[in-house]
């Protein structure tokens, strides 16, 4: 899973990269310079199972953000710095200014959330007219020579991109069907991905729930960051009426947005999240783990998250017959926690 991080100068998006990832950046950093980095998604629930298992190590899911350049209203496709990255990620998390600041300018001259989300908003639809016209063009100096049936029906699809983008609607909300999104997949179309509008607020409009908009008050999110005792951080979460940090929650609703979901291994060695998209299979799981545990496939052994809890050791787990057996074909459930059985 990638984030592209995209948004006006002076958002608090960069602010935002630091502590998500972990990683400074410089002052120096090129105005066309994309920077990527990891940040890990901090699961309650791989923190609870590690306190009764008692691992040697723990290991969270990991999302990959990528700081995309300052992206610019009205610049015209040759100025779009930021649009490369933006194709090729899974989410768009457009960031939007919405606190107020004497010391921060603001590239427009003041701070206007509406005009700003509007003004992103036309950012993305044109940079995909644009890519769509340029491709008819193309389509249209290459009738001359005759159609291939593919030919034809990539024109279909992309007259309709077309259409719709023209009346100012996103692909996403109208929906292509599954051969005219095949057709276009690789055009890496913004408007046909997931967007989460993240707004960067005052402190005191920080909202704990909620995904439209996303709001984060980087702030503060430094301070929270800072705070190395569990205990004194939940505290200082709680005077705040917040129940965890923007950078945890963010990795939660960009797992909703992007339909994925977590399951477990657990072990003396090692407590560890995996990343899948909802519905996956317990095969495909397996393959997330290593390649080898879905050749070798034989069965899979599940208990849930919360059965453990419960019962307090995955000993009582099985005790009260809460262990199940599972083929290759099971749909793998948010929470459980596998033993992978394999042959190779």
């Amino acid at each position: 899973m990638k984030i592209a991080l995209l948004g006006l100068a002076q958002s608090g998006k960069r602010t935002l990269f630091s502590l998500l990832t972990g990683r400074h950046v410089s002052d120096a950093r090129k105005e066309d310079e994309s920077i990527e980095g990891m940040a890990a998604v901090r699961d309650p629930r791989v923190d609870d199972m590690a306190a009764i298992v008692k691992p040697e190590k723990i290991k969270y899911a990991e999302t990959a953000f990528a700081l995309c350049p300052d992206m610019e209203i009205g610049t015209g496709a040759g100025k779009r710095k930021w649009l490369e990255e933006a194709r090729r990620s899974d989410l768009l998390c457009m960031v939007v200014r919405s606190f107020t600041s004497e010391s921060v300018y603001h590239p427009c001259g003041s701070v206007d959330t509406r005009r700003d989300r509007l003004n992103l908003e036309s950012e993305l639809l044109l940079a995909d007219l644009e890519l769509v016209e340029t491709r008819l063009d193309r389509i249209v100096r290459e009738k001359k020579a005759g159609q291939t049936p593919a030919q034809v029906l990539e024109e279909k699809a992309l007259v309709k991109c077309k259409e719709t983008i023209e009346a100012e609607k996103w692909l996403k909300e109208i929906g292509l069907n599954e051969q005219e999104e095949r057709i276009v997949r690789s055009l890496g179309l913004l408007t046909l991905k997931p967007v989460m509008w993240t707004y960067n607020v005052d402190e005191k409009d920080v909202k704990d729930s909620g995904t439209d908009p996303f709001t984060v008050a980087c702030s503060i999110e430094k301070e929270i960051a800072d705070i190395s005792d569990e205990t004194e951080r939940r505290e200082y979460l709680k005077d705040l009426g917040l129940t965890s940090s923007g950078a945890d929650r963010m990795n939660r609703a960009a797992y909703d947005a992007l339909g994925l979901m977590a399951f477990y291994t657990i072990g003396s060695d090692e407590v560890r999240a995996w990343t899948i998209q909802k519905g996956t299979t317990a095969l495909v799981a397996a393959g997330k783990i290593h390649s080898d545990i879905a050749r070798g496939f034989i069965r899979v052994e599940i208990f849930g998250y919360d059965d453990l809890m419960a019962a307090g050791s995955e000993s009582a787990v099985k005790e009260h017959g809460k262990t199940q057996v599972k083929g290759k074909d099971y749909i793998i459930q948010d929470g459980d926690i596998c033993h992978f059985r394999f042959n190779v």
